[in-house]
């Protein structure tokens, strides 16, 4: 090697050896930087000829571990899933508050059964009535607070997916400049790891919201997508829209825009094409993913509980059974019975075999006065094996008569021998059906009804009649908690809470001890659209039974969700601690790393030196 080949080596050292400084610098400084990833040199030999000729700096590299990093995107969606769902969980639970304190809502519940206990010990006692009728609008007051609290709670979640569609939308647009940024560079001597820190930063963030995957071409470009497959960035960033709206208690998602109570989140390509990321499911974890969870879900299924315990409420205490008798017609037997009093929303229940099973059926016939209703679904009632029929009866008995004989064929027969009589008969021939048993549910609509069932709670200050109608396809139920009141006529005489005609003694408890029976003792069905539950197996148990039940739940819910978040929550932070080990900077490692460049420094330089002393002595030659 000549003495212009070792100064050339000595010069490209010297060279490295600076940017090895600066890069130490660099990471020093950002010691403390969020989302700053340690920068390392590699370093090759410089060739010529096929001999070496000195160094040179090949790239300037982040410490990554990229298995790591797809995790941590992984893991970070998961726990910001978890985290907002537990949040609100709590949130329920403390509303509704924990089972037996004094604002809980099963002790209100209670309250109000005990107030009525009291007074059927004691008809006569002015102060008993009064407590039951303060104890009620207590527990009505709770209600429409908890109803109210729950739509509260879900346009939180509304304003919170507007919140995050708008910082997704931010963020690819950042990842999207920054990446342009990148190829722009990537043909130049620049070092690129202060962009890839920013663009990777971004896509953290992301994941965080939505659930993504990122490929790479391994050319410092990415392309992203959803885990359904569905792409958000490849070159170009899509874009998300949603249509933010004000929710009531009555509102439901519908993959219909134009019937849907709630926002939609859809995905808007570079192209132009749009697509409904709820209704193709492919938002299936991040923040995101837990805000849809509880506007769509979580909290739908909590005002249903209270919708339920309302409804239960006011038809446990408002509700009367009418009985039929056997009737015939030539060969054809059967039941008659008056619906004089049947209102829209009360049910007739119908029981035949079909001998050729024998199969035995039971059916629940709907009055609906608004056809655009029609047809029912069998989930409108919790019965499980009950086939539901929404028939219009606004025309009275007479005008639903085509529609009730269409709907169960011709082997059994509906008609009317006179005024509000319905009758039903078997097929009168070779005996294919025996109708079993009829009967109707009705509402009692007066205080003096001529029974112990009494209207104590009505839908609003408009003392609107709760007979759980159907409007619109919407039943009365839906939102019915925020809207429950104590009967205005029943606050104004409160003899109504004993009166159950004109001829009843002051001193009859057979009105309160048959609210409270109703109350406590009385087992019904509750839908499984509460979440507790099923289909085929609904709860069943008391008005008082079943709110004890709603509270029993949602703190297990709370219980379960915080539970799941601790997980979550070690599992993130090892996750993160493998990655900052990996990424962050250590100054001790740094000042090594420093002396040892200082070290390589000041050796290239006394190289140079000792070249150039040696072409001053040849020179003097």
């Amino acid at each position: 090697m000549g003495l212009t080949s070792a100064l050339s080596s000595a010069l490209s050292g010297l060279r490295a050896t600076q940017i090895g400084i600066n890069v130490v610098a660099t990471n020093v400084a950002n010691a403390e930087t969020p989302g700053y990833s340690r920068k390392v040199v590699s370093l090759e030999t410089a060739t010529a000829g096929g001999s070496g000729v000195g160094v040179r700096v090949a790239s300037v590299n982040r410490e990554l571990d990229i298995y790591v990093q797809r995790q941590l995107r992984t893991e970070l969606a998961g726990s910001n899933y978890i985290d907002v769902i537990a949040k609100f969980r709590q949130q329920i639970d403390q509303m509704y508050g924990e089972p037996g304190a004094a604002s809980a809502l099963d002790t209100i519940i209670n309250g109000f059964a005990s107030s009525l206990q009291t007074l059927s010990a004691d008809p006569q006692s002015v102060a008993s009535r009064q407590a039951v009728l303060n104890a009620a609008q207590v527990m009505a007051q709770k209600l429409n607070t908890l109803s109210s609290d729950i739509t509260m709670m879900r346009n939180q979640a509304e304003s919170g997916l507007a919140d995050a569609v708008e910082r997704v939308n931010g963020l690819l647009k950042t990842i999207e400049s920054t990446q342009n940024q990148i190829i722009a560079l990537s043909g130049q001597d620049v070092e690129l790891g202060a962009l890839l820190d920013k663009r990777d930063n971004a896509v953290l963030e992301l994941a965080g919201l939505i659930d993504i995957q990122v490929t790479s071409n391994g050319k410092n470009q990415i392309s992203i997508f959803t885990n359904a497959g569905t792409s958000l960035f490849d070159m170009q960033a899509s874009q998300l829209a949603f249509d933010e709206r004000p929710l009531s208690a009555q509102s439901t998602w519908n993959a219909d825009p134009s019937i849907s109570g709630t926002g939609s989140i859809k995905l808007v390509a570079p192209n132009g094409y749009s697509l409904d990321l709820i209704a193709d499911h492919s938002i299936r974890s991040g923040k995101i993913a837990g805000l849809l969870e509880l506007r769509d879900d979580i909290l739908v299924k909590a005002q249903a509980q209270l919708d339920e315990i309302a409804h239960a409420l006011a038809t446990s205490l408002s509700s009367r059974s009418i009985d039929s008798t056997a009737a015939t017609s030539g060969a054809q037997s059967g039941f008659e019975i008056d619906l004089a009093s049947l209102q829209n929303g009360n049910s007739i229940s119908l029981t035949y075999t079909d001998n050729a099973g024998p199969t035995t059926h039971r059916v629940t016939i709907v009055r609906v006065d608004d056809p655009s209703s029609l047809p029912l679904s069998n989930t409108h009632t919790a019965d499980p094996g009950d086939q539901v029929i929404g028939i219009d009866f606004s025309g009275g008995v007479a005008g639903a008569l085509a529609a009730l004989n269409a709907a169960l064929g011709p082997n059994v027969q509906f008609d009317n021998p006179s005024g509000s009589i319905l009758r039903v008969l078997d097929d009168g021939g070779p005996n294919l059906v025996n109708i079993d048993s009829l009967s109707a549910t009705v509402t009692a609509s007066t205080l003096q009804s001529g029974g112990p069932t009494l209207p104590f709670f009505v839908d609003g200050n408009s003392n609107t009649l709760y007979s759980n109608f159907i409007d619109g396809g919407v039943q009365q139920k839906l939102g019915f908690a925020g809207r429950i009141a104590v009967n205005a006529n029943l606050l104004t005489n409160p003899s109504g809470l004993i009166n159950i005609d004109a001829n009843t003694l002051p001193g009859d408890a057979t009105r309160p001890d048959f609210l409270w029976q109703r109350l406590t003792a009385t087992n019904q069905s509750f839908s499984a659209s509460t979440g507790i539950g099923g289909v085929n197996t609904p709860f069943s148990g008391s008005v008082v039974n079943f709110a004890q039940q709603v509270i029993s739940h949602q703190s297990t819910a709370t219980d379960n969700a915080l539970r799941l978040k601790e997980g979550q929550d070690v599992v993130l932070n090892s996750i993160q601690d493998r990655y900052a080990e990996g990424t962050s900077v250590n100054v001790d490692s740094e000042m090594a790393r420093l002396l040892a460049l200082q070290n390589a420094y000041a050796a290239n330089a006394r190289v140079m030196t000792a070249v150039k002393e040696m072409f001053d002595l040849l020179m003097r030659v």
